[in-house]
């Protein structure tokens, strides 16, 4: 296997600094982005955004409708919170990263590349059960039994670099890897100019993290 990694990139902060850790850590990266019915569509923009910003080898965006069965406001018409919920918040997408890095390890597969990034938390990760490392390691195990790897004695590392870090953590990371957290959007509402509305779940976080880190955030704000 080469020194190839497939990155998932959302076109958020997390993702970013994931894709910059990759190529850190002396990846040639092909990004992943998907298309899947989100509400918040100026992500995609924002992913090209980073893509190109680091030269990545190749940049795809997989077509993937989840608005088929919505679940999650989204990917359906329900409200977005503007507070953090208790349990697990209506912004989950059932089953999101199972599906993503499925993809991602046929994509990687066809590569001849046996590791994926990906930009889960544990810290400030807003209670979605698939960003738990608890999930990654299972995840781990079966994407060993069901692809080449299983015959072929080699083995899968699904990379989570974002893994332990608070938010303030991660933003100072992108920072010390050149990051530009002005091409990124983390915003559930984001209009079509890609300004943020500021008052949902996630950009509270992401203020709150540059706040703590003590970095100006360069986020556009409607």
């Amino acid at each position: 296997m080469g020194k190839k990694a497939v990155v998932l990139l959302s076109g958020g902060l997390d993702s970013a600094t994931c894709l910059a850790a990759a190529k850190a850590d002396g990846f040639e990266v092909y990004a992943m982005s998907f298309d899947y019915g989100q509400r918040h569509r100026s992500e995609l923009e924002a992913a090209r955004r980073v893509a190109a910003s680091f030269g990545v080898r190749e940049h795809r965006i997989f077509d993937l409708n989840l608005r088929q069965w919505g679940g999650s406001a989204l990917t359906e018409d329900i409200d977005v919170p503007r507070e953090e919920a208790q349990g697990i918040p209506v912004t989950y997408v059932p089953a999101r990263n199972l599906v993503f890095l499925s993809l991602a390890a046929a994509w990687a597969e066809t590569l001849g590349c046996c590791d994926i990034y990906i930009g889960v938390n544990s810290v400030d990760y807003s209670n979605y059960p698939d960003c738990r490392s608890e999930f990654i390691s299972a995840f781990t195990q079966a994407v060993d039994l069901g692809t080449k790897a299983a015959d072929e004695d080699w083995k899968w590392n699904i990379h989570t670099p974002l893994q332990n870090l608070s938010k303030a953590d991660i933003i100072r990371l992108g920072v010390s890897l050149g990051v530009d957290y002005s091409k990124t959007i983390s915003c559930y509402q984001a209009d079509d100019d890609g300004r943020s509305c500021g008052e949902c779940a996630s950009c509270r976080l992401r203020k709150d993290g540059f706040a703590a880190a003590g970095i100006a955030d360069p986020t556009r704000y409607i």
